[in-house]
């Protein structure tokens, strides 16, 4: 009821593109057999669902925000690695979008949209995670008409496949804020100096080709450069708006497919002489489970609109980053939880192989980590809120409650010292 025609059509759209998925394709990545699924990418690409948000010169449908977040969510329903490889699209073309100069859109976004190149994010380090600009070392020095790169980057999800990554390094070592010294680059894959050191093995979210990358005297081309010298805080701060909000739309995906799993499983087996499904301990599991499946997307949804509220300059981009926040903490928390459940449900057999719950439980519990773990979330909501709350002027029409208080009046009862 959140979605508009255009929203529900985009919707309708990936929910068919998904059920045509090879089942296969998703065994082969279990197995391993399938390290980066670049079938996947042209699969999609074919059908017309990559880079829904760009603008139609560049190969998107210009659709919104919360188009964005409802197709996410149906390819949620596949796991959360196909879920963030079909992400990464809107990810790293958000700052070629917004900060790129015409030759880049021209190259690289459409590249996108086309299926001609695949795109990831290159950030995190081994030093820096969630303090990544207070911990980076990587550092690109200017050299005539290149940038030369020095450092590494690890966790990189399509590090194995990717055409080209979109990384952040130190040009400015002495600026005095470090966030004020970080510049964007584009890094293509055949760069002179930039090797792929390590695929990692993983818990789950297997077959993204997750890897660290070294830059060794890299030499990336002056062009390459994304927005402004040292303008890279402002690039990364845009793109973690789709980076965070795909995040949390793919969780509800991810949270209904374990929920229809457990239920078809409930309402089949029987136990003590009736269905699962009829037993309290197990309804009443459910229920919980829908209830914060349905207030995780009302948040995203909520955060979604947002969004596009920030696009046109209704907003502002501390509200939209607020709520994106949240929208990630709440539904990966809450995806976390019911995919836990609904193995709980299923009892033993849902802990094997014969059902896809286990797999879809290891695959979840990185959603608590990456793209800014539930603490660091929980850092940028406060953070916001703050902002909010010490600006006069959000209280200057609301009612002043502490008047409400019979011995309001006894202020030396009021310690603040």
């Amino acid at each position: 009821m959140l979605l508009n025609e255009e929203e529900k059509q985009i919707r309708d759209l990936c929910r068919r593109v998904v059920k045509e998925v090879p089942h296969e394709l998703i065994r082969k990545i279990e197995r391993e057999e399938v390290t980066f699924p670049r079938e996947f990418i042209d699969f999609i690409t074919k059908n017309g669902v990559v880079g829904l948000r760009f603008p139609k010169e560049y190969g998107g449908k210009g659709a919104s925000w919360v188009a964005e977040a409802s197709a996410v969510e149906e390819m949620g329903y596949l796991g959360f690695t196909l879920s963030c490889m079909y992400s990464l699209g809107t990810i790293v073309g958000e700052p070629m979008y917004r900060y790129g100069t015409n030759e880049q859109k021209e190259k690289y976004l459409k590249g996108i949209t086309s299926g001609k190149l695949y795109g990831a994010e290159a950030i995190t380090e081994p030093s820096g995670g969630s303090d990544l600009f207070g911990m980076m070392k990587t550092t690109a020095v200017k050299k005539g008409n290149k940038y030369i790169l020095n450092g590494q980057k690890r966790f990189i999800v399509g590090g194995k496949g990717a055409d080209f990554f979109v990384t952040y390094a130190i040009t400015d070592p002495n600026a005095k804020s470090r966030t004020r010294g970080i510049s964007a680059f584009i890094v293509d894959r055949d760069t002179p100096g930039l090797k792929v050191e390590t695929l990692y093995g993983l818990m789950g979210n297997k077959g993204g080709g997750t890897a660290r990358i070294v830059y060794k005297d890299a030499e990336v081309p002056e062009e390459n450069l994304i927005g402004e010298l040292n303008g890279g805080y402002e690039v990364f701060n845009r793109m973690m708006i789709p980076e965070r909000l795909t995040t949390a739309a793919g969780s509800l995906g991810v949270s209904t497919a374990a929920l229809k799993v457990a239920t078809d499983y409930a309402l089949k087996r029987e136990a003590f002489g009736s269905k699962l499904i009829e037993h309290e301990g197990i309804n009443f599991k459910l229920a919980e489970s829908l209830t914060l499946l349905q207030s995780a997307s009302a948040l995203v949804y909520t955060a979604a609109k947002a969004a596009d509220l920030y696009e046109k300059g209704q907003t502002t981009q501390s509200y939209a980053r607020k709520l994106v926040s949240m929208a990630k903490l709440h539904s990966t928390e809450a995806m976390w939880k019911i995919v836990n459940d609904a193995m709980q449900i299923m009892g033993g057999i849902g802990y094997t192989t014969v059902y896809p719950i286990e797999r879809l439980l290891r695959d979840s519990r990185l959603g608590l980590i990456w793209t800014g773990s539930s603490e660091v979330m929980k850092m940028i909501i406060q953070h916001e809120y703050l902002k909010e709350f010490t600006n006069p002027d959000y209280w200057e029409s609301r009612r002043d409650i502490e008047k409400d208080a019979l011995d309001f009046r006894l202020e030396e009862e009021k310690v603040f010292k």
